[in-house]
């Protein structure tokens, strides 16, 4: 397999990350720093390591979530986006109390499972196409970095144009890509 077309699955599997960093930053002043190092750091580690196991797993394993990958991406991503836009409609209280941070813990890995399951299936193509993985998992890993990287730097430039919206957008985006992940594994 080409590096070009190893680069292009990489931006392929990126894009949901893409989406999710820039829905995350339309609601904060963006995602700066250590955030944004600890959201897109995971995010590329799960898409380097999610075709690896996938690869390792054989058919067997993949076979017994293919069914049902789509619907717990969606949901993780539905439970995130929802709670964005309900905080938003609890301004006061939820300015009263620290606002739990996306970029760490429960969230976060919930975050990338969600944006990674597609990955797994290509750990799997590659293993049928006798592929060898470290390449293509290490292309797909910094990929989603850069890519995740770069929403969070857009974010905080859409959220300005959202103004007081911008934290449901950030929830709608997430719903929108559960709704997106739905639809394409419906048809």
């Amino acid at each position: 397999m080409s590096l070009l077309s190893i680069l292009g699955v990489a931006l392929a599997l990126s894009m949901d990350a893409f989406a999710v960093s820039v829905g995350l930053s339309l609601s904060r002043e963006g995602l700066r720093g250590a955030r944004a190092l600890r959201l897109a750091g995971l995010f590329g580690l799960f898409q380097f390591a999610m075709p690896i196991a996938g690869w390792a797993a054989g058919r067997t394993v993949v076979n017994l979530i293919a069914a049902y990958d789509h619907w717990l991406a969606a949901a993780l991503l539905v439970f995130v986006g929802g709670k964005m836009i309900v905080e938003s409609f609890h301004k006061e209280e939820h300015m009263e109390k620290k606002t739990a941070d996306v970029t760490r813990g429960f969230p976060l890995l919930l975050l990338s499972v969600a944006t990674s399951l597609d990955a797994l299936a290509v750990g799997l193509s590659f293993g049928a196409l006798r592929v060898p993985i470290l390449l293509p998992a290490a292309v797909i890993g910094v990929v989603c970095f850069t890519v995740t990287m770069t929403g969070a730097r857009i974010g905080p430039l859409l959220g300005k144009l959202a103004g007081e919206w911008a934290e449901i957008a950030g929830g709608v985006v997430l719903l929108a890509i559960a709704a997106k992940i739905l639809v394409e594994h419906l048809k």
